[in-house]
C-alpha cells in the first residue's frame, strides 16, 4: 500500500528544517518519531511505504522505516541515511530486515532517542562536512592574538569562505570593537550563557552580527557574564556544523568554559613576541593547553630579542612551527579610522593569513605558510 498521510501530525510547528522521510503504519511509533522531529526543529514527510513520486525516497536527508514498513521497502534503490526504529528490544528479526533494505544502522526506542534526534537535527540542517576550527591564544598578554584572529577570519571571509569568529576571552573588550562593529545589531554571548543541549547552526549564525562579511560572536558592553561549560560546548557545536571555518580568540587561562573551547580546535595557534619572557610564559600556556588540545603550533611575532629568531623559539616550546607574523606598517592607524586587521588585501598580515588558510584547506596536514 503506497500513499502518504496527510494529517496535521506530520507538520510540526515552529519547524524551518527539510526533514527526514518516515515509512510506517505503526501509530504509536508514528508519535514518537514526530515527537523527535518536533524537538529537531524538523518538518518530515510521513508514508506508509517507498513513495510514488520519483525522487522522494532518494532525495530525502533522511529515512525512518519503522519495523512494520520494512517488508514494504524492499527492493528499493539502496542509499545511505536509512535507518530501521523499533521499541522492540528483543526482536531477533531485526538485523535481517536491516540488511534486507541496506540500513545504516538499527535503533531502538526510547534508548536512541537523544541520539535520532541530534541526527535529524543535522540531516534538516543539511550537515556536511564541519568547519575547519582554529584558535588564537596569545603566549603572553599583549600577543597580539586578537589581532591575528580577526585578520584570519577577515581574509578567510574575503575569500568568499562561510566565516565565524568567536571571541572566548571575556575579558578582552570585545571582537566586535576591533571589527568597528560594536554597534551592530545582533546577539552576544550573555544571549547564549545558559544554553545547554544542541544549538541549532542555522539559527546561531543568522542571529549573530554580520561584520565585513564573516559573523561575529562577542561580548556586550554589561557586566561580566560567566560562560558555562555546557554553553561554550553548544554553541562551538552549532557553528561547526556550519561549515567553512572558525576561529576562535582564546584566554590565556584555561577554566572548564576555555578547555572545552580547546577540545573542539582542529588546530591551535600559539602567539610569541620574540621576547625571552615571552617565551618562558608562553611555555606555561603551552603546557595547560596542551592537556586538551590535540595539535598546537607556534606563530612568532617580532621585532626579535638579540639572540633569538623563530626557529629556536619554536624548539624551545618543543612546539612545531607556523611562521613568522609579520608587522604591518599602519595597522594601528587602521584600527581607528575602523579598518580591521587584515582588511589591506595586499598587506604583509593578508597575505600570512591568506598563505595559512590555502595550507590549512588543502588537507595535506601542512599549514606553514
Amino acid at each position: 500500500m503506497a500513499g502518504s498521510m496527510t494529517s496535521d501530525r506530520s507538520r510540526i510547528g515552529g519547524g524551518n528544517g527539510a526533514g527526514p522521510l518516515i515509512l510506517t503504519e505503526d501509530v504509536e511509533l508514528l508519535d514518537d518519531l514526530l515527537r523527535l522531529c518536533a524537538a529537531a526543529g524538523a518538518e518530515p514527510q510521513v508514508h506508509h511505504s517507498v513513495p510514488e513520486r520519483k525522487g522522494c525516497w532518494e532525495d530525502a536527508p533522511m529515512i525512518l522505516v519503522g519495523d512494520d514498513a520494512a517488508a514494504r521497502c524492499r527492493g528499493a534503490t539502496r542509499r545511505r541515511g536509512v535507518l530501521l526504529v523499533g521499541r522492540d528490544q528483543d526482536d531477533p528479526g531485526v538485523w535481517r530486515r536491516a540488511v534486507e533494505i541496506g540500513a545504516d544502522c538499527v535503533l531502538r526506542l526510547p534508548d536512541a532517542e537523544s541520539w535520532l534526534v541530534d541526527r535529524i537535527a543535522d540531516a534538516a540542517e543539511g550537515v556536511g562536512r564541519p568547519a575547519l576550527t582554529v584558535g588564537v591564544i596569545g603566549g603572553r598578554g599583549g600577543a597580539g592574538a586578537s589581532t591575528l584572529a580577526c585578520a584570519l577570519a577577515v581574509t578567510a571571509a574575503r575569500a568568499g569562505r562561510r566565516t565565524m569568529l568567536v571571541d572566548a576571552d571575556p575579558l578582552g573588550g570585545g571582537l566586535d570593537v576591533v571589527l568597528g562593529g560594536e554597534q551592530a545589531e545582533g546577539r552576544r554571548w550573555p544571549d547564549f550563557a545558559a544554553s545547554k543541549g544542541r544549538v541549532a547552526g542555522g539559527a546561531l549564525e543568522e542571529s549573530l552580527p554580520r561584520l565585513h562579511e564573516l559573523r561575529v560572536l562577542s561580548w556586550d558592553r554589561g557586566d561580566s557574564v560567566v560562560i558555562q561549560p555546557e554553553a561554550m560546548r553548544s554553541v562551538l557545536a552549532a557553528a561547526r556544523r556550519r561549515g567553512g571555518v572558525v576561529v576562535v580568540d582564546l584566554p590565556r587561562r584555561v577554566d572548564e568554559a576555555v578547555a572545552e573551547a580547546l577540545a573542539q580546535l582542529d588546530l591551535g595557534l600559539l602567539v610569541v613576541p620574540a621576547e625571552l619572557r615571552a617565551v618562558a610564559a608562553a611555555g606555561r600556556v603551552a603546557s595547560l593547553a596542551g592537556m586538551v588540545l590535540r595539535d598546537l603550533r607556534v606563530v612568532v611575532r617580532g621585532p626579535y630579542a638579540a639572540g633569538l629568531d623563530e626557529r629556536w623559539i619554536a624548539d624551545a616550546l618543543r612546539l612545531p612551527l607556523v611562521g613568522e607574523v609579520p608587522l604591518e606598517p599602519g595597522l594601528p592607524e587602521s584600527q581607528d579610522g575602523g579598518a580591521p586587521p587584515g582588511s589591506r588585501a595586499r598587506g604583509p598580515l593578508a597575505a600570512f593569513c591568506t598563505a595559512f588558510w590555502e595550507r590549512a584547506l588543502a588537507g595535506d596536514g601542512s599549514v606553514t605558510p
